[in-house]
């Protein structure tokens, strides 16, 4: 019963995780940033503000819902530290969500009192992703995801490994171009897709246009490198259906991303495709950071260079045992 209080209990607070990330992004696209002026954590310098505004209550609102997430994640971590604490990746986790939640909550108050570049604003929205990525993960060893995929027994070659890491800090970067537009405001700057003017096709010819076809070139890469990675799991990881699987679904979040992304620019700043481009980056870095994870165990299985060939050893094995 305790086991399973702690399970609703962890989805509860990553889906409170998630409305943080998406409220921060509402609270950029709007421009709410601002609110509730130069004051934090009260606004306008009082806990009930006599002039209300729709850029108040969204900037007040967030603020709300990241103080209650803030205290659900804090029990949760030592919730899950005194259940689950026996498993390696669990204080970790804890700990990393708790630092990355207040470390975002101190970047967003500073913005406020002191104010921030757009270069360093940029990062917020990084920062909370990660956080974000770390509950996620804890949730997923609670429900012991990993043990109904069998993840102790995963086999990946270096190839594999490489492709796992590598787009995942890429996508970091990826992410970080795209916070960069938004706090820019060089969303709109090339009105146009793929080119920033389709009837002119030129080099940018300022920092706004720089910044703007940076994520989109930066966009473009991921997207080539997970369909690549997706192609190679699809032909050498059937018999590992996380990985399998894993990579079909980035490979369709990707996709959702890119035409989001697309849709963006083309409906002028809809702001339910922004907050949407926001979900499927969110998504996708959460998947990408469970494939870390269960790569960071396969350190402790025999290396193979084809994993096909492993499973089918595997097989032959309890062949072999059942005839003995």
């Amino acid at each position: 019963m305790r086991r399973r209080g702690l399970k609703w209990f962890a989805v509860m607070t990553t889906l409170g995780m998630l409305f943080v990330l998406l409220g921060g992004a509402l609270v950029t696209k709007t421009g709410s940033g601002m609110g509730c002026g130069h004051s934090w954590p009260l606004c306008e310098g009082r806990i009930i503000p006599q002039h209300i505004t729709i850029a108040m209550v969204i900037e007040l609102a967030h603020r709300l819902v990241s103080g209650s997430v803030g205290i659900l994640l804090l029990i949760l971590c030592v919730w899950a530290w005194k259940t689950i604490g026996y498993k390696r990746e669990t204080k970790f986790l804890a700990i990393l969500s708790l630092f990355f939640l207040v470390l975002q909550a101190l970047i967003g108050a500073a913005a406020v009192v002191w104010g921030q570049s757009d270069f360093v604003l940029a990062i917020h929205f990084g920062i909370s992703l990660v956080s974000f990525a770390s509950v996620l993960l804890l949730t997923l060893l609670i429900f012991e995801v990993d043990q109904k995929f069998d993840a102790q027994n995963i086999v990946l070659d270096k190839r594999m490994k490489f492709h796992i890491y590598g787009i995942t800090i890429y996508s970091y970067i990826v992410i970080y171009s795209g916070a960069l537009v938004r706090h820019t405001k060089s969303s709109l700057v090339c009105p146009d897709w793929p080119f920033c003017v389709n009837s002119s096709p030129a080099m940018p010819e300022n920092l706004y246009e720089w910044v703007q076809m940076g994520h989109r070139m930066a966009a473009g890469l991921i997207f080539i490198w997970i369909a690549y990675a997706a192609y190679t799991a699809i032909k050498h990881y059937r018999n590992q259906k996380v990985i399998f699987w894993g990579w079909i679904i980035a490979f369709i979040l990707v996709c959702l991303q890119a035409i989001a992304g697309v849709l963006v620019v083309l409906s002028r700043l809809n702001l339910y495709i922004t907050l949407s481009h926001s979900l499927f980056i969110s998504c996708l870095f959460g998947l990408l950071s469970y494939l870390v994870l269960l790569a960071s165990r396969t350190k402790v299985n025999s290396g193979a260079e084809e994993p096909e060939k492993s499973s089918d050893s595997k097989n032959a094995n309890q062949s072999a045992a059942t005839i003995h």
